[in-house]
């Protein structure tokens, strides 16, 4: 991502936000590095672990007791029990995790794997990861920067910022280099913080401003340490945990013109090694070409894959006709006329009983009932079946013939002895 947005050249503005002549710079090579967002918050993860001290409960907390358990026998658990009397404390349960005043399951030790170790390779692949996604805008206003008004990212300063020495000079230049929009945002998120940790120390929170990275203090750092959000960083000293806090790459870095141009020197390209970093040179990316649908469509790689098989066959889904009307229609086209004569009985057979029942008790429906009007349309139907039956021309009848007479015995028998072929 960031080699697509990178520029050849990056402007240099003075103090007053006025474009320094004849200063332009060539961009690092660090800012064509390979974004990672994985690598970078797994390192962060385990960097920010190395900062924590060791805490554990007293380990006679629970224990500073003398009690035994009485036995059994007695109608009470077996748990550890306080001696003496004549107090609420004697006979209660001690020792244990579910008792009052007894000790925590498990407590915590001193003695916990608390750091963690980082490859160093690692650590340098991650800090060029979040220098790289310091120069894309995208990312940068992603992790929610104001950066709307700044003239160009990734932003270079003159290196005459390292000499302001007093707080007013740090605001009216961040004014004038339109990142003050960025510490009003901070301003406007200082807050309580949730929870116990208004107890420790850590009772107010905010949210990051812009880094500032220098090359050489001569006065930076305490003119811009009271303005809250803005940090300040050495060139030579890139810290991970402030280049992406919390592990979200995208931070708004200020950069000093020789710390700018020192980049090269401290990470190098793919080719020429690092010159302040042993043994080190850019990650290479994976994808040197990110354009997935130029890369898809080459006539490279399409003669290599086997043609799109554009012939697509759906399994047929098999429905039950008991269940699906339409599967029973293609079954027996004659089921909707059954089904439709079913209910059409069933309402008449409703109607007569109405009807019946109505008589029985002695009482006269209205016409607009149901059960009326549908005797009345059924009563209406048949007439008109009838009239139309009536009208139709009426076939001729066939006369019958009569059958022929019996024959009588002796003529049966003389009809068989003609019919009878002589013996040679």
């Amino acid at each position: 991502m960031s080699l697509s947005v990178a520029r050849p050249l990056v402007s240099v503005y003075s103090e007053k936000s006025e474009v320094v002549k004849d200063a332009s710079l060539p961009l690092p090579f660090v800012f064509k590095a390979p974004i990672r967002p994985d690598l970078v918050n797994d390192v962060h993860v385990s960097m920010s672990k190395n900062a924590r001290q060791p805490y554990s409960v007293s380990k006679e907390a629970g224990h500073q007791t003398s009690a035994e358990s009485w036995g059994t026998g007695r109608a009470v658990a077996r748990i550890p029990r306080v001696r003496g009397g004549g107090t609420h404390r004697s006979g209660q349960g001690a020792f244990g995790n579910m008792c009052r005043g007894g000790r925590m399951f498990a407590p915590t030790k001193p003695w916990r794997r608390w750091h963690r170790r980082v490859n160093l390779r690692q650590r340098r692949a991650a800090a060029a990861a979040a220098v790289a996604a310091a120069g894309v805008p995208a990312l940068v206003q992603a992790r929610g920067h104001v950066i709307e008004k700044i003239p160009e990212l990734p932003l270079v300063v003159s290196d005459k910022v390292q000499e302001i020495k007093k707080t007013k000079d740090a605001v009216i230049f961040l004014r004038r280099v339109k990142a003050w929009s960025d510490v009003l945002k901070v301003y406007k998120s200082q807050r309580l913080r949730a929870g116990k940790g208004k107890m420790r120390n850590r009772r107010r929170v905010q949210r990051k401003g812009p880094l500032i990275v220098y090359f050489r203090d001569q006065g930076l750092s305490k003119a811009f340490r009271n303005i809250p959000g803005v940090e300040m960083l050495n060139v030579n000293k890139l810290n991970l945990l402030k280049l992406a806090p919390g592990g979200h790459v995208g931070r708004f870095i200020i950069w000093t013109r020789s710390a700018f141009e020192r980049l090269d020197a401290l990470f190098g390209s793919w080719k020429t090694p690092s010159k302040l970093k042993k043994n080190f040179n850019l990650p290479q990316p994976k994808m040197a070409n990110t354009d997935l649908t130029r890369l898809l469509k080459s006539d490279e790689i399409r003669k290599v894959l086997r043609p799109a098989n554009k012939r697509v066959e759906h399994a047929k889904r098999k429905l039950n006709p008991l269940t699906n009307t339409r599967a029973m229609l293609r079954l027996n086209p004659y089921a909707a006329v059954l089904k439709r004569k079913a209910i059409l009985d069933q309402q008449r057979r409703r109607n007569i009983r109405a009807i019946t029942l109505a008589q029985k008790r002695g009482v006269q429906l209205p016409d607009d009932d149901v059960a009326v009007k549908g005797q009345k349309l059924r009563e209406k139907r048949l007439k008109s079946i009838k009239l139309a039956r009536s009208k139709l021309p009426k076939k001729p009848v066939a006369k019958k013939t009569p059958p022929p007479p019996p024959k009588k015995k002796a003529e049966k028998k003389e009809n068989k002895e003609k019919k009878v072929p002589a013996k040679k």
